[in-house]
């Protein structure tokens, strides 16, 4: 018997006015082994979602957090958004505190909201 696999949801990284893709950017900065660790957990959301943790964990209001411990010893976060079928991947960052720093949500949320309209 067959089981059918869930669709692969579509992955969009926010573009500034200027065209530049700032979370991109900040991927391809990292070193190969913690960009695969990245990529790796952020297909398990494209190809499995939902998903909870501890890979993902909701921010509130529409806005998620990828969850990754990457082989430098660090812990990042790609914060997304899901709306209309898409996955929109808004804010990336490397943690240096336990807590997720407001100024990075706030930015996310804001990166969002213009996604969105």
């Amino acid at each position: 018997m067959h089981v059918p696999s869930r669709p692969e949801i579509p992955v969009i990284f926010y573009r500034t006015a200027g065209g530049s893709e700032p979370v991109r950017d900040w991927l391809r900065s990292l070193p190969p082994d913690d960009r695969r660790e990245i990529g790796l957990d952020l297909a398990t959301v494209q190809f499995g979602w939902p998903v909870g943790m501890p890979v993902c964990r909701s921010l509130g209001q529409g806005l998620w957090e990828v969850r990754s411990t990457l082989p430098s010893r660090r812990i990042a976060r790609v914060l997304f958004f899901v709306d209309e079928g898409r996955i929109g991947v808004v804010h990336g960052f490397v943690k240096k505190t336990q807590a997720t720093p407001p100024e990075e949500i706030a930015l996310a949320r804001g990166r969002m909201k213009e996604m969105k309209s």
